[in-house]
């Protein structure tokens, strides 16, 4: 069992930078490939990028490409997201996600998710 636990979302300009988190529980954070999901009002939940589980492999959707970025700290149990000039349009409810590999996990095939943390930019 792994629980994910997201931190970091807020109210931030647009332009703006936020940086979110994602601490993992268990001895096990190291076998899963990771990634970030986000879900804006009213739409479907939708891939943002994943990290594979030595962090060598990095992916991301062509809406965030250059402007985000997403690592992880194996020793922590951590994941983060850095997201630089944000845009109204990446508000959404951000989630943290699990897979067995970044295969799996880029088809939404997650075996946890965490609770999501709120990102909201004002134009």
């Amino acid at each position: 069992q792994v629980q994910l636990v997201e931190s970091g979302g807020g109210l931030v300009q647009a332009g703006g930078s936020l940086r979110l988190s994602c601490a993992a529980s268990g001895r096990t954070f190291s076998t899963y490939a990771m990634g970030w999901f986000r879900q804006a009002p009213g739409k479907e939940r939708v891939f943002v990028a994943y990290r594979s589980r030595a962090g060598g492999t990095e992916y991301y959707g062509d809406s965030v490409k250059g402007r985000f970025t997403i690592s992880r700290d194996n020793a922590k149990n951590t994941m983060y997201l850095q997201m630089n000039s944000l845009k109204p349009e990446d508000t959404a409810v951000y989630y943290c996600a699990a897979a067995a590999n970044s295969l799996l996990l880029r088809r939404g095939t997650v075996d946890y998710w965490g609770q999501g943390t709120q990102v909201t930019v004002s134009s």
